[in-house]
């Protein structure tokens, strides 16, 4: 069965970038009930803390030096992620943005995956090459500034330029992104940008 993976980045429910995503999952149920969807809560999924035989193992693999039993076993964690985010032809990140950034789990989850030989590799001719296969990808991006028009009163979208960039080094360039906001401040502008977004998203859902 075909499958889309959806990466839910918020720890709140109700939070405006999980509505949006339910906005468009709904109408990707709708074109295509035969799929399915695989949600990656990364604040409730085991995600382990890239420490300790994770950081050891990365550096082992990097080295060409086989596994003792403790990174083995961590590095079938990231195996574990990787292969769940690989398997699907689809993916979906709902996201809000902290300090101009990403939320820190959701680093976490990019720190555990991109593993040489798992994600990426190194030619020393070529340098780094990606390991996965190209899929189209949405972004849905909330942020209390409007940073999609300008109104951002001077500060900086890092969230954007990250995630394109850590997509394309594992090898998905096909990446959409969906900005949102502002969620705060008047409520005119926020209605406006939600509907604007919701409109968009259905849209989007049924050629996704």
């Amino acid at each position: 069965m075909a499958k889309l993976l959806h990466l839910s980045c918020s720890p709140r429910p109700a939070s405006e970038s999980s509505a949006l995503a339910r906005v468009f999952l709904d109408g990707f149920r709708k074109a295509r009930p035969d799929w399915d969807i695989d949600v990656v809560d990364i604040w409730r999924d085991r995600m382990p803390e890239f420490e300790g035989p994770i950081v050891a193992a990365k550096y082992a693999r990097m080295k060409a030096q086989a596994f003792d039993e403790a990174q083995a076993a961590s590095f079938a964690e990231a195996e574990r992620m990787a292969l769940r985010f690989s398997l699907a032809e689809r993916v979906l990140i709902s996201t809000p943005m902290w300090n101009f950034g990403i939320p820190y789990k959701l680093k976490q989850w990019f720190d555990i995956i991109v593993q040489p030989g798992l994600t990426f590799r190194f030619d020393p001719s070529q340098g780094y090459l990606p390991l996965l296969k190209d899929r189209p990808t949405l972004v849905i991006l909330a942020s209390g500034s409007d940073f999609s028009t300008g109104m951002n009163r001077g500060r900086i979208d890092m969230a954007t330029p990250y995630l394109r960039e850590i997509l394309r080094f594992i090898g998905v360039s096909n990446v959409r992104f969906v900005p949102f906001g502002p969620t705060t401040g008047p409520q005119a502008p926020i209605e406006a940008a939600r509907e604007s977004a919701r409109r968009r998203l259905a849209a989007m859902a049924a050629s996704f």
